[in-house]
């Protein structure tokens, strides 16, 4: 075992506080990583506070990693030391039920392995801890290659939000000239643009701030629609073919499927802590609507992400942290404080 230094939580009440965690020695297929870089997710805060359902303390959360990697296991092929690296939000999967055969791991129907707060099955039950730490030991099927001449920064978040949003869009087979519609302009939702838009798509961003506006249109929005004005909302009605909704807090889905054409679709994306009002199933039917939902994406399909994102130039808008201020963070970001995404520099732990 290796000894590191890390950011853990003790309580849903404690904050990060520093201190040392253990690290396995790499196996035979194993990549060791000297993470540089580590994005914090809204989820990191639903966790550690328990907001989720009680978490394993004590905790060290991230799961959008980006480093270097330091060593690897005897069998491993792919990888070499010195090349830089990224680790997403599972570090394993069954690898045996027709979700991971077919590559779609997040969907594991055994229960992929989270990067934290998960007993990892194949490694002898311990938790596993995430990316506020100076390295991890991940097996090589769920390491990805960061393409050369990426900010490995500005990189990070992709390993979430960046499939995250991609990922649905994918699956939706958005092409040049479809429309698409974001809900929310934050961590997820930015990316939703500027990927919807690397697709060829014409993008309206729903907001419910006006002083959004000037920030969607410098993202790449075409549109920009206030969704608390009925006016500028029935103006949408019918204009849209996909919807991707990156919010976590409570709202009312209806107005929105009112904005989509004939046989489009809503994907929920954030995950509110309480119950949604009821969709309206007359507007589903009325238009052969589909109401659906994403998480993630598999391991292919984030390289895929990942090398799109490369040749397209689309990385994250982020705000750098040092280890000492991510209690401040993640209270910025409950608050919405945030354009678009923090990343924690892991020299400062």
């Amino acid at each position: 075992m290796t000894t590191v230094k890390a950011y853990a939580a003790e309580s849903a009440t404690s904050g990060l506080r520093a201190g040392t965690i253990e690290r396995r020695e790499p196996g035979a297929h194993d990549v060791e990583i000297a993470i540089e870089f580590c994005g914090l997710c809204h989820s990191d805060v639903h966790t550690i506070r328990s907001e989720w359902g009680p978490a394993k303390y004590p905790l060290v959360p991230g799961h959008e990693i980006v480093g270097l990697v330091s060593r690897v296991g005897d069998s491993v092929e792919g990888f070499a030391v010195g090349e830089r690296v990224g680790v997403g939000c599972m570090v394993d999967s069954c690898r045996e039920c027709d979700s991971c055969l077919e590559g779609f791991e997040q969907y594991c129907e055994a229960g992929n392995i989270g990067t934290y707060n998960v007993e990892d099955r194949r490694n002898g039950g311990v938790v596993t801890q995430g990316g506020y730490s100076q390295s991890i030991v991940v097996d090589e099927n769920y390491v990805l290659h960061i393409p050369e001449g990426m900010d490995p920064a500005a990189t990070a978040p992709l390993l979430c939000a960046g499939v995250t949003t991609y990922s649905p869009l994918r699956y939706l087979d958005v092409q040049d000239g479809d429309k698409v519609g974001v809900i929310g302009l934050g961590g997820l939702g930015h990316m939703a643009v500027k990927i919807a838009k690397a697709l060829g798509a014409t993008v309206t961003v729903f907001t419910t701030s006006p002083g959004k506006t000037a920030d969607a249109m410098g993202l790449g929005a075409d549109n920009v629609v206030v969704s608390t004005d009925p006016e500028a909302m029935a103006s949408a009605k019918g204009t849209l073919n996909a919807i991707l909704d990156t919010v976590a807090a409570v709202h009312d889905l209806n107005p929105y499927l009112r904005t989509l054409a004939r046989d489009g679709a809503l994907i929920q994306l954030g995950l509110p802590s309480d119950e949604m009002p009821p969709v309206d199933p007359g507007l589903l039917i009325r238009k052969r609507l589909a109401y659906g939902g994403s998480v993630i994406g598999g391991i292919a399909e984030t390289q895929e992400m990942l090398d799109f994102c490369a040749e397209h130039g689309i990385v994250s808008d982020i705000e750098m942290v040092s280890a000492a201020d991510l209690d401040v963070a993640y209270d910025r970001m409950v608050a919405g404080d945030v354009k678009y995404r923090f990343v924690l520099d892991t020299s400062t732990l």
